[in-house]
């Protein structure tokens, strides 16, 4: 992937890592579109980055992400890099009254909207690039958040499969692989001793520019590479 020259969109580009990747992009000199549901939010991003592009959207609506890949097309249609970032992560229990709720919110943002959105913009003729946001989690589950878990694990395993998939149609697929970060994912303050999103947005744009396909950054590194007996202990010492 060029670090530069592009016209990207990142969904969930508002805030967390979505934000963060949104700033380098801008500073590689690519253009930037960022997509979310909170007009104010959005706003307020555009008064610090004048040159990003904002679009107000649902995903978790299917008109709505048909609406956006009809924005895109109408408005933008050399756009050549997807960023599939956006994704909800609940706290909860099995337990828990409004677990079905909660659970249904996660299936829809985290895997059926990015599958839907990739699905859709693979018909641009200028895609190049597409960027799935996963997670750690994905190789070895935190049980107070065990169907976000769930999601991170079905969505890496589409991510291996769609590498393979669009191969024939010369589109590269990157996965971001995040371990626990200090943003307000899951709850404000839950992940406030966990390294910055800088640190880790400087992480992996060194390993873009080395031509990696899956970027990690401190323990989503180990568990990368981690053995099965390996993640096991982990999954045991997380809930011991």
């Amino acid at each position: 992937m060029n670090l530069s020259n592009n016209k990207i969109l990142i969904t969930g580009g508002a805030s967390g890592i979505g934000l963060g990747l949104a700033e380098r992009f801008i500073q590689e000199n690519n253009t930037v579109i960022i997509c979310g549901r909170r007009a104010s939010l959005l706003e307020e991003v555009k008064a610090k980055f004048p040159s990003i592009i904002t679009k107000v959207c649902d995903l978790s609506l299917e008109e709505e992400r048909i609406a956006l890949y009809e924005w895109i097309t109408a408005n933008h249609p050399d756009l050549n890099v997807l960023v599939n970032n956006a994704g909800i992560q609940n706290w909860m229990s099995i337990t828990d009254a409004a677990f079905y709720e909660n659970m249904k919110n996660e299936l829809t943002t985290n895997i059926e909207a990015p599958l839907h959105l990739t699905s859709l913009f693979i018909q641009l003729p200028s895609l190049k690039t597409v960027m799935n946001t996963t997670s750690g989690l994905a190789f070895s589950p935190f049980a107070k958040v065990p169907v976000y878990s769930a999601t991170k694990a079905f969505f890496r395993s589409f991510t291996l499969s769609l590498r393979h998939l669009l191969k024939e149609k010369n589109i590269e697929v990157i996965e971001i692989i995040p371990p626990a970060l200090n943003t307000d994912l899951g709850g404000i303050g839950l992940h406030d001793a966990h390294p910055s999103v800088s640190s880790f947005i400087e992480s992996i744009f060194e390993q873009l520019k080395e031509g990696r396909q899956e970027l990690t950054f401190g323990t989503s590194e180990t568990r990368l590479n981690a053995s099965a007996e390996e993640l096991r202990n982990h999954f045991n010492a997380m809930h011991n």
